[in-house]
């Protein structure tokens, strides 16, 4: 039996004729340089963090460009630390899927420190403490999700638990990001070195949104006594504390049972998968695709470490806005939500078996040759992967269609409601602008927009009820849709009278979506998506012809 500790990475022969690559340093020296002097403080230590960022540091302690590693703040629940970090001593096996059919497997071994993010451990608190008031440290990152940055609701009113946070004061918050303000504010009060906080997530604006709450709770904790105006000013310094602009980009599906199989045959124990309280699926082990972007604005007023040697691409503000949208609005993630959308409709479980389907294919290539690129600028690198046409090229020939992936429609579908006034409203609104291009022009958004309306009332295209992945407005939309009549095919007055609110809603698309004058043909798409069994292929195979 092979055990995933350090103990069991003594005898690395055996490992090594496994086909594992393993840490080429001495982690306890490592170690101790990382708590005595930390460098790099992480926050969310998800599937994405250890697959890129910790692998990324691996390979540079490897190399001998880096000597000190990370320390991660990974969850809030304790059992995830326990079971995912400590019980292995802070190593991660990677397991990589390449297109070529071949996995890399790869023991990261640059995770020094772990913590559960719990304030109410004396001491996790003041070894948090110590930590983010440490001169050294240059970096504090984060990997929440997009949710993490929540702090308003759809209404624009701050969350209950946000609120609860900025009356208490900063001695024991209870929300993620109140906890992290705290830490910031130690960091201020210790008057140490200046700090980047860099947002690392796959959301728009990242820096913005985090600059944002934390300055929200800032403010609130000033108007209430708590603290000293001096902190806002702190936060608003970027000489003092900057917030870089990131993109992100790299397929890291939940652990797979495949991979679980595939380490388990190699004899490893204690590897096995569990569900978080919070729905999340986490193991010791990462399974993730080998193609990975990370652009980061460079502006750390502490200095950085030289991330550059790993792959990473450091450039200025307004070019990482331009990669970011090429990703998140174009290239990426529209297609993957059209992927997702339509490929649980047709009862797919992979995507990459969607990418053999021919409509599909054709609906991804108008989404982006057809309608994104026109109006996505070019971020004019001379990094030819972020190329717009190259980026997308990739994602259609080489990513999506990877075959050994373990990725579903069902994991991307979470949380859509959250993601269509970027990931389409955006192109829509660029059209509207733009006095070389017109709405009218769309084709594909709207049909999006109706499947994934048709994806909501749960049934499936052959008649079959399914669970749709969860969302905040699940079950509000639901609700409203629920009042569509039982008969098919609906008239237009039908469709459109129960349609008509949830098409006005500028906070799920960006935008009114009778302002940009999309909505006959989102309704007509939908009564087509909604005729019977079966009318979601054919629409899919003669969209616009209809």
């Amino acid at each position: 039996m092979m055990e995933l500790t350090d103990k069991g990475l003594a005898d690395k022969k055996v490992w090594e004729e496994k086909g594992y690559s393993l840490p080429h340093y001495d982690r306890a020296i490592v170690r101790n340089r990382t708590t005595t002097a930390p460098i790099w403080l992480h926050f969310g230590g998800g599937n994405i963090f250890r697959a890129f960022q910790a692998n990324v540091v691996q390979k540079l302690l490897n190399d001998g460009i880096m000597d000190k590693g990370l320390t991660v703040v990974a969850s809030s629940d304790p059992n995830v630390i326990r079971h995912v970090y400590q019980e292995h001593d802070n190593l991660c096996l990677l397991v990589t899927f390449q297109s070529d059919g071949t996995r890399k497997k790869t023991v990261i071994g640059s995770l020094m420190e772990s913590f559960a993010m719990d304030f109410t451990n004396p001491n996790e608190k003041h070894r948090l403490t110590e930590i983010i008031t440490s001169p050294s440290l240059q970096l504090a990152s984060f990997t929440i999700t997009e949710k993490g940055y929540q702090i308003k609701d759809a209404a624009g009113q701050l969350l209950p638990a946000v609120q609860a946070d900025i009356k208490n004061g900063p001695q024991n918050p209870h929300t993620y990001l109140g906890r992290v303000t705290a830490l910031v504010l130690a960091r201020y009060q210790a008057q140490t070195a200046p700090l980047a906080l860099v947002s690392m997530d796959n959301i728009s604006c990242n820096g913005d949104k985090l600059h944002e709450a934390i300055h929200c709770y800032a403010q609130g904790w000033i108007a209430n006594g708590y603290v000293e105006h001096g902190f806002l000013n702190y936060i608003n310094d970027p000489h003092q504390v900057s917030f870089p602009l990131t993109m992100i980009d790299k397929i890291t599906p939940r652990p797979s049972t495949a991979t679980q199989k595939l380490l388990a045959r190699d004899d490893i124990q204690d590897l096995c998968p569990f569900v978080t309280a919070r729905g999340s699926h986490v193991a010791p082990y990462v399974n993730a695709e080998e193609t990975q972007y990370l652009v980061i604005e460079d502006n750390f007023p502490n200095g950085r470490p030289p991330l550059e040697q790993g792959g990473i691409f450091f450039t200025d503000r307004e070019t990482v806005r331009k990669c970011e949208k090429m990703k998140v609005c174009c290239c990426l993630n529209p297609l993957h939500t059209a992927l997702a959308v339509f490929g649980c409709l047709l009862g797919y479980t992979k995507i990459a078996d969607e990418m053999n389907d021919s409509d599909l294919l054709r609906l991804l290539k108008c989404l982006g040759y057809q309608e994104g690129l026109p109006v996505i600028q070019d971020p004019g690198t001379d990094y030819a992967a972020l190329n717009p046409k190259e980026f997308l090229r990739t994602c259609i020939t080489v990513r999506f269609p990877n075959p050994f992936l373990p990725d579903t429609p069902q994991r991307i579908a979470t949380d859509t409601s959250q993601k269509l006034a970027i990931r389409y409203g955006e192109t829509v609104k660029a059209y509207m602008d733009s006095p070389q291009h017109d709405p009218a022009e769309l084709q594909f958004i709207p049909l999006i927009y109706a499947g994934w309306l048709r994806y909501l009332l749960g049934q499936d295209d052959a008649g079959q009820p399914f669970q749709p992945s969860p969302d905040p407005l699940l079950t509000k939309l639901q609700q409203t849709l629920a009042a569509l009549p039982a008969r098919r095919p609906l008239s237009n007055k039908e469709a459109e009278h129960v349609l008509a609110p949830i098409l006005h809603d500028a906070t799920i698309f960006g935008i009114d979506l009778y302002t940009a004058n999309l909505t006959a043909k989102v309704i007509q798409a939908f009564r087509a998506l909604t005729a019977g069994p079966g009318a979601v292929r054919h629409t899919l195979h003669i969209w616009p012809a209809i």
